[in-house]
């Protein structure tokens, strides 16, 4: 990291941890004060003019702290929604029927992060996005998973406006981003109980199938933060479809992986309310499913690769590490 990112991720990894208990009202004030909230929004915007690999470390640490707060969603919604004339808290939904027609949108908006309370929404439609503003929207149904909502959210002609912002890739790379960071947190957790709890006169950490299991544990911890890592970099040379994709089904996979390992390692314990693991899990149950599950990702990489033909595979691959 540079300069600039260390700054940034001791900031955000300083807050984030005293916001863990800290009431939501007060948590999102905290961080607005700080400006996060415009971190991809352009200088001459009045933001930070972050890129996105100053996006990755906040986001990543996200993921690590279990952040209940929306400030990733709001983060990516602020980078589409500002120069488009979007005012307020923005957030993202995972996918939208309707239409857009003359300056207004029409349809649903499903998967959408903590809807009530946001001003506007940057929503997928067809291979762009929409932003469409929720002053007159109507809330259909609120549910709550892993300690976030997600709403459906009915609009009859609402002020939207078209962008060319890829929403739904941009939202797969946050949630990349946040698996990293939150495999990262469990595998300490997991390291950290089997090096305190004894069984048989000796810590379960001296034991051969609890190392190899933390081993292969690490390794997809590691993975998922590399590929996530190769994704922001793609993402600020440019296109980055490829390494989003990529970065989401790797991401995907290891938090399968991560997950059962974890609550392997802690036993009984781990499913318990009062246990710090199950904040880390439930999201990565959840991230893994949102914006593109494996089966997703794994197939439009294989029909990519299908297309451009066996002998440019190696190539094309090759190429991206240039």
């Amino acid at each position: 990291m540079n300069e600039q990112q260390n700054m940034l991720s001791d900031m955000a990894n300083g807050v984030f941890a005293e916001l863990r208990d800290t009431p939501a009202a007060e948590a999102w004030a905290r961080i607005e004060a700080l400006g996060l909230p415009s971190l991809l929004i352009r200088e001459a915007d009045g933001g930070f003019g972050g890129s996105w690999q100053d996006a990755l470390v906040v986001f990543r640490l996200a993921g690590h702290h279990a952040l209940s707060t929306p400030l990733v969603e709001a983060i990516l919604a602020a980078g589409a929604g500002t120069h488009l004339g979007f005012a307020g808290r923005g957030t993202i939904a995972s996918r939208s029927e309707g239409r857009l027609e003359n300056g207004r949108f029409t349809g649903t908006l499903a998967g959408v992060v903590a809807g009530p309370r946001a001003d506007f929404v940057v929503a997928p439609l067809g291979d762009r996005s929409v932003v469409v503003d929720l002053s007159q929207a109507r809330f259909v149904e609120e549910t709550h998973f892993s300690g976030a909502s997600r709403t459906v959210i009915g609009i009859d002609g609402a002020r939207a406006a078209a962008s060319e912002l890829r929403i739904f890739a941009l939202g797969a790379f946050a949630r990349s981003a946040q698996i990293a960071g939150a495999l990262d947190a469990a595998l300490v957790m997991a390291v950290h109980y089997v090096n305190e709890r004894w069984q048989f006169g000796k810590t379960l950490a001296k034991f051969q199938a609890v190392q190899q299991n933390l081993a292969t544990f690490a390794c997809e911890a590691a993975a998922a933060n590399c590929a996530a890592m190769g994704a922001a970099q793609a993402l600020d040379r440019g296109d980055g479809a490829f390494e989003v994709a990529a970065a989401k089904l790797r991401a995907n996979q290891a938090a399968g992986i991560g997950t059962a390992i974890a609550h392997q390692a802690h036993g009984a314990i781990g499913f318990t309310h009062e246990f710090g693991l199950h904040p880390l899990t439930r999201r990565l149950w959840s991230w893994r499913s949102e914006f593109g599950g494996d089966a997703y990702w794994a197939n439009l990489l294989g029909a990519g690769i299908l297309a451009r033909g066996a002998d440019h595979f190696w190539a094309d691959l090759a190429a991206r590490t240039d």
